[in-house]
């Protein structure tokens, strides 16, 4: 089973506004306001579209610019609760805020093995990612009572297991690495590479699963077979990169990352309007 990447991605127009009411922020850089969780933010309107939308940068909320569901809030509203929404049917509003962000983690998942089931360097194990993909997939249409009770972190640490496998297999094709780094940092999984010069670095086939790569210098750097699962890429410039054939790669990064039109990227992926041209 290969899910269209398409429908674990947000779509707007069929969720009651869900994370701007679900998911708290506290006043920051990327953020204008402190909001709490279940607290609709002052910029939702009663159709549940963003009043500043086209403006967000500006006023203040860069945060939403960067933000993705993974198609968790049309699942929700449209699935799980039938179409009926918080403002209208009141009593559903504490399970739906409580059972999106599950919605969202196993929607994540769903992402990221089928990013790996894409890859033809994990075909071994092909077989387990596609039942992985199915029960993962078969958790999102729970019942509401049922999605409740989900140990989500349980079956995040299973999936987890297979999608190290699957980075080990991808990984092992590429060549080795040799980047001429001009800092001390060390280049791993987690890795505190904050600021890191690493422009024209080679780094294909990389672990960086957890790696901190904010406000880093990856001009020109090549990431070709690279994890970046869970890479926190705030600020990195990424223009001229090369990330064709990363693993587990998001939308959400680059929204939240500089880039330009020589920035290399995946079929499935999109320039992000702020980038440069």
């Amino acid at each position: 089973m290969l899910l269209d990447r398409k429908d674990l991605k947000g779509d707007c127009e069929r969720c009651f506004g869900l994370c701007c009411v679900a998911l708290p922020f506290a006043a920051s850089g990327d953020f204008a306001i402190d909001k709490h969780s279940g607290q609709p933010c002052r910029n939702l309107l009663e159709d549940f579209r963003c009043g500043i939308h086209n403006k967000l940068r500006q006023h203040g909320f860069r945060g939403c610019t960067v933000y993705d569901c993974f198609g968790a809030g049309q699942k929700v509203s449209q699935v799980t609760f039938g179409g009926r929404n918080w403002q209208r049917d009141p009593q559903t509003a504490k399970q739906m805020f409580s059972i999106f962000p599950a919605i969202w983690q196993l929607h994540e998942l769903l992402w990221y093995l089928t990013d790996a089931l894409e890859k033809q360097a994990a075909e071994s194990i092909h077989t387990e990612l596609r039942e992985a993909i199915e029960e993962t997939e078969r958790l999102t249409h729970l019942s509401v009572e049922a999605l409740l009770e989900l140990d989500v972190a349980a079956h995040r640490a299973k999936v987890n297991t297979l999608l190290l496998q699957a980075s080990e297999l991808v990984r092992a094709q590429a060549p080795q690495i040799k980047t001429n780094i001009r800092h001390k940092k060390t280049i791993g999984r987690g890795a505190d590479l904050i600021g890191a010069k690493l422009q024209d670095a080679d780094l294909r086939g990389a672990n960086l699963r957890g790696a901190y790569l904010i406000a880093a210098d990856l001009r020109n750097a090549d990431l070709r077979h690279a994890d970046l699962i869970g890479v926190d890429m705030r600020d990195t410039d990424l223009s001229g990169a090369d990330l064709r054939d990363t693993l587990f790669l998001t939308q959400v990064q680059l929204q939240s990352a500089k880039g330009n039109s020589s920035t290399k990227l995946p079929p499935s992926f999109v320039y992000p309007a702020h980038w440069n041209k």
